[in-house]
């Protein structure tokens, strides 16, 4: 895959995933539980890296081929994420 994140920022209830081809996804944080219940200044700690988003204080790994195909945190059973 030749897309990559080139930035992230968030308001309230998204996230906000810059890619590389000029696309921005709006991905609801509820998908992400450990982002949701995320500070701010927690939030803000991600890592981009070519395959994806990290963070390291929060265990937390989010890739562009998941975000592209709509998935939310896989580690929560599908009907529990919001």
């Amino acid at each position: 895959m030749n897309i990559s994140v080139e930035g992230v920022r968030f308001d309230d209830d998204s996230m906000w995933v810059a890619l590389s081809d000029g696309r921005t996804l709006g991905v609801p944080l509820a998908w992400f539980p450990r982002l949701l219940s995320a500070s701010p200044a927690e939030r803000q700690s991600v890592e981009i890296g070519p395959f994806g988003l990290h963070w390291d204080a929060l265990d937390e790994d989010i890739s562009v081929e998941g975000l592209l195909a709509g998935q939310g945190d896989r580690t929560v059973p599908r009907g529990m994420v919001a």
